[in-house]
């Protein structure tokens, strides 16, 4: 069974850091391709960072450059340091896969003053 359980979110203020962090389980970390995408309130879910199982990362272009993503096989964990945030990166956080349609829970990121 497929699990992924997304943690490290919360509040904080414009240009400040947060560590968003997915534990996985099963065959994910193997061989696909994770992302991370994001849900603001009133608006789509929008691709924010994905890592190929080689380590090739892409970027959307709002995000590129403040936010780096980065895997660990061997612990089955996927890490997000989101830098310089602003009060447009608020919304819910999810880790998946897209190719699997799979998704954890979310986790809220709220920055504000």
């Amino acid at each position: 069974q497929v699990q992924l359980v997304e943690s490290g979110g919360g509040l904080v203020q414009p240009g400040g850091s947060l560590t968003l962090s997915c534990a996985g389980s099963g065959n994910l970390f193997t061989f696909y391709t994770l992302a991370w995408v994001r849900q603001a309130p009133g608006k789509q879910r929008e691709l924010v960072a994905s890592i190929s199982n080689t380590h090739n990362a892409n970027y959307a272009e709002a995000v590129r450059g403040r936010f780096t993503i980065s895997r660990d096989n061997a612990k089955n964990t996927l890490l997000l340091q989101m830098n310089s945030l602003k009060p447009e990166d608020t919304a819910v956080y999810y880790c998946g896969v897209q190719s699997l349609s799979t998704w954890g829970q979310g986790t809220q990121v709220t920055v504000s003053t």
